[in-house]
């Protein structure tokens, strides 16, 4: 009989880490991952979503290969043109519901517009199970609206960032002494918690068969882990925050602003990436009901976006569409701009820009407006899939986190990395 304090329901919390004890025979069964390996050098993720879609006609060529026509969309990134590939018909298989479907774009998951929809883990949280430990911050999950793209492996939104202030704070603010100390005080609290649980299972592991012993074993493997994870942390709570010749932000309560609001937020993210502040960001735009601030625009941005072929609604949507584009672009060209050894930060940083609907005036969920920039891939081409018969999109998905260094060939629906999109 097993002593009643090992429970499984020990959970280590308060430093960003979860652990229980593992299922063993003399309980049920079970298992416990081991972490993956750390990257060999610094890789960074960066997905963005455009929540009320792209005019697909504005930013897919006609042509695929790298010999395509320039389109309206495309036009504010070509100083960057062999560093992204613009990518026509993919979709995530069974994933409907229009606007719903923004809470599987990272995840894959089935059929969100679903009463019963259940969500699973999204990329960047999967890499942060497994390199976040590495940076300050594991990972962002950062908004220009209310919603987020980052979920648990439980299928739980992580309430996303939506202050600059707040996130410049958390970046590169010092916090007061009290903080500091109550910030050490959790970690201590979570070594002394690891501490109890090792003595616990110690003495449980001479009345148990060969199999649980496996099990144990692979446990202590993933305490170990989680034992370095609280021993980085420590460290980085030791260490100043990087200065950076920036001023603090004052958040822009306007939503009007559009232009400002994600300019602010493109800046931290640089800035983010460029200390090494985290490696991997999550990023939903803006978009809502509100009248954006650019000449030429006097109806509503969701409106706008269920034009329903209406060539004056179309014209202003394209104004926004482009401001959008032409503000990612400046973004490409500040991360290629600056140098990390033989590569640029664009070089070690895959990025996806896209949007959840492939046709947002219908609600439509396929042949997603997808745009991979930066990475360590062959760009410089428009690699056009048939709608009817594409990939998934977490192909996609598994080709960057193999660019981060984890050695999978699988995640949600992808079962290898995109055809097409090669590894330098």
């Amino acid at each position: 009989m097993i002593n009643s304090k090992l429970n499984r329901r020990s959970f280590l919390r308060g430093s960003g880490v979860a652990l229980s004890l593992p299922m063993l025979d003399a309980m049920s069964s079970g298992s416990v991952a081991r972490a993956a390996d750390k990257p060999k050098d610094v890789r960074r993720m960066l997905a963005i979503c455009s929540p009320l879609g792209i005019h697909t006609p504005y930013l897919f060529p006609e042509k695929a290969g790298k010999e395509y026509d320039v389109t309206p969309y495309l036009k504010p990134l070509q100083g960057q043109r062999d560093k992204f590939t613009v990518i026509s018909g993919l979709m995530h298989p069974d994933v409907d519901g229009g606007h719903s479907a923004e809470q599987s774009f990272l995840t894959g998951a089935a059929h969100p517009g679903q009463p019963s929809f259940k969500n699973t883990i999204s990329v960047d949280q999967y890499a942060a199970e497994r390199m976040g430990h590495e940076t300050r911050v594991a990972s962002l999950s950062l908004s220009a609206n209310s919603a987020g793209l980052s979920y648990t492996r439980s299928g739980v939104r992580i309430p996303p960032e939506t202050r600059p202030s707040r996130l410049f704070a958390t970046l590169f603010l010092e916090g007061s002494e009290s903080e500091k100390q109550e910030q050490m005080r959790r970690i201590k609290d979570g070594q002394s918690i690891m501490d109890l649980v090792r003595e616990q299972t110690k003495s449980v592991t001479n009345k148990l068969g060969k199999e649980d012993n496996q099990t144990l074993d692979q446990y202590f493997t993933s305490v170990r882990d989680v034992e370095h994870r609280l021993a980085k942390a420590e460290q980085w709570a030791k260490r100043p925050k990087p200065k950076v010749d920036y001023e603090p932000p004052t958040d822009i309560t306007d939503r009007a602003n559009f232009t400002g609001r994600m300019q602010l937020m493109y800046d931290l993210i640089f800035l983010a990436f460029r200390t090494d502040s985290t490696r991997l960001i999550t990023f939903s735009g803006a978009g809502g009901n509100e009248v954006v601030s650019l000449k030429g625009v006097d109806d509503g941005w969701h409106n706008l976006s269920h034009h329903g072929k209406d060539p004056k609604k179309i014209e202003q949507l394209a104004i926004i569409e482009q401001e959008e584009m032409r503000l990612f672009g400046e973004l490409l060209k500040q991360l290629d701009e600056v140098r990390e050894g033989e590569h640029t930060l664009l070089d070690q940083t895959a990025i996806m820009m896209g949007s959840n609907l492939g046709n947002a005036s219908s609600h439509n969920n396929k042949n997603l407006p997808i745009i991979a920039a930066g990475g360590r891939f062959k760009h410089g081409q428009h690699l056009a899939f048939d709608p009817d018969d594409s990939p998934p999109l977490c192909n996609l998905l598994v080709s960057y986190l193999q660019h981060l260094g984890l050695e999978t060939d699988e995640f949600s629906t992808g079962n290898g990395t995109l055809t097409g999109l090669d590894a330098v």
